[in-house]
């Protein structure tokens, strides 16, 4: 049996399951009033014997109770463990607090803000407190997920988070995870073998009960799941300014080749061609051009082609026009034409003739 501070419920029973209060966090904004999840289907599965279960929780939650000064935040802290394809998943919902959920086997489909992710043996997930995700596509099959989910006092939108007091991070780390955690654009990655081993040893006590010694290991393993969650968005934030730094440099040598290879500019650039030259997404692409030259991609194709088209209205009187359109990459001379007109105020036939007037 548990001790009193989770009560007397086997844990992985239905009467475990049964045994939550009433009360559900509440998320008031100017236009918009979220209620936190119940984990009604989750519910619904133990019950049944569809899965298997260990939790501790507090509140709505689901599991064994957590008494009022044992890990104060902690909302729920988990796994389920499912044998077989099972006919439940997590729809669309909202939880009050940081959800830092890890899959230890077999796959499944997770979702937030409109993109969707097949999670894969190794990977974890984060959403930061009332953002709107989904467990399955509906269901959920044959898989071993943990969770933890950490209540940092969010009722509103200017509501400050509150950090539990027995977190070891520094004040610094804190505010620096609460600013990735807010700006989190990849909800699902990697785990480290760090946060793999953490929540093994998790599942672990949580499936002991609740002595002072698991209690302990449970804080342990909760402060170094949130100091390896630090770790890699900071990893993951240099990464991302050393790959925009050469990307840029990448974009930066395409263009001037442009320039100093005029031959190149014969080849029929779209923006994707010309981005995946640069190993980009064309997005990325068109964001670094714009950087480097305060026009869109094809704007500035456009006057470098016109810019290398008047040389050769100059110096190459032997060529047509239609030849010196298609050497810069116009498709037609009429084309050509209209371009140069709308950027020189002249012809090109005109052009040519002013310099030998």
């Amino acid at each position: 049996m548990a001790d009193n501070r989770f009560g007397t419920v086997p844990m992985n029973s239905a009467r475990q399951i049964a045994a939550h209060s009433g009360f559900v966090p509440v998320f008031q904004g100017p236009a918009h009033r979220y209620r936190a999840d119940a984990c009604d289907p989750l519910i619904k599965a133990v019950s049944s014997a569809r899965l298997k279960f260990a939790a501790l929780a507090r509140g709505h939650y689901p599991g064994c109770r957590l008494g009022p000064d044992v890990l104060p935040g902690v909302s729920s802290i988990g796994h389920w463990d499912a044998q077989r394809q099972q006919e439940w998943g997590l729809p669309w919902h909202r939880n009050e607090g940081i959800e830092i959920g890890f899959l230890e086997s077999g796959l499944v489909d997770f979702a937030t803000d409109g993109r969707e992710f097949t999670l894969h043996p190794g990977d974890v997930t984060v959403t930061r407190p009332w953002q709107l995700h989904r467990v399955g596509r509906p269901n959920v099959g044959p898989n071993r997920f943990h969770w933890l989910i950490l209540d940092v006092g969010v009722r509103g939108p200017t509501h400050s988070w509150v950090w539990p007091k027995w977190l070891l991070l520094s004040q610094r780390e804190l505010g620096q995870l609460q600013t990735h955690l807010q700006e989190v654009g990849q909800p699902a990655r990697r785990a480290t073998p760090e946060m793999r081993h953490c929540f093994q040893e998790i599942s672990h006590a949580v499936e002991r009960g609740g002595n002072a010694a698991h209690i302990s290991r449970l804080a342990i393993n909760i402060n170094d799941i949130l100091l390896s969650l630090l770790e890699v968005f900071e990893s993951d934030r240099s990464r991302a300014r050393e790959f925009s730094a050469g990307s840029r440099q990448t974009v930066n040598a395409f263009l001037s080749e442009l320039v100093d290879r005029p031959g190149r500019l014969a080849i029929p650039w779209s923006v994707d061609s010309m981005a995946a030259e640069c190993g980009l997404k064309a997005t990325q692409f068109v964001r670094y051009v714009k950087e480097l030259t305060n026009q869109p991609p094809l704007h500035y194709l456009a006057q470098i082609r016109l810019e290398y088209a008047a040389i050769l209205l100059r110096e190459k009187a032997e060529m047509t026009i239609t030849e010196i359109a298609l050497a810069c990459g116009f498709g037609s001379s009429q084309y050509f034409a209209t371009m140069f007109r709308k950027t020189f105020g002249i012809s090109p036939s005109q052009f040519r003739g002013t310099l030998h007037a």
